[in-house]
């Protein structure tokens, strides 16, 4: 059966800024071989944008609900989205949230 990358758009609410969420995020992403961006928004949760095949992003998700050491996490909000061009995982501008 071929493998097939699919992208999700995460959103976590909680004690995640300021407490070096994005970096164990950015961290995780890289040990998975996943592609996308991790970025602040302005209303205080964190938006991942992956890209991967279903087994990485479900792994990534179990990390996103454990979250970093100092953050607590009280939602994972999962969505599918559409796949973008990316090439790496990295730290991105805070900015709204994706449509």
């Amino acid at each position: 059966m071929e493998k097939k990358d699919q992208a999700r758009l995460y959103t976590i609410e909680g004690r995640v800024q300021g407490v070096g969420f994005r970096f164990f995020v950015e961290e995780e992403a890289h040990q998975l071989g996943l592609r996308g961006y991790v970025r602040n928004l302005y209303d205080g949760r964190v938006e991942v944008y992956a890209i991967g095949e279903e087994k990485q992003l479900a792994r990534l998700r179990k990390q996103l609900e454990l979250g970093a050491p100092a953050s607590r996490v009280e939602r994972v909000e999962e969505r599918p989205a559409p796949l973008k061009d990316f090439k790496t995982f990295a730290i991105a501008a805070s900015g709204e949230a994706a449509g």
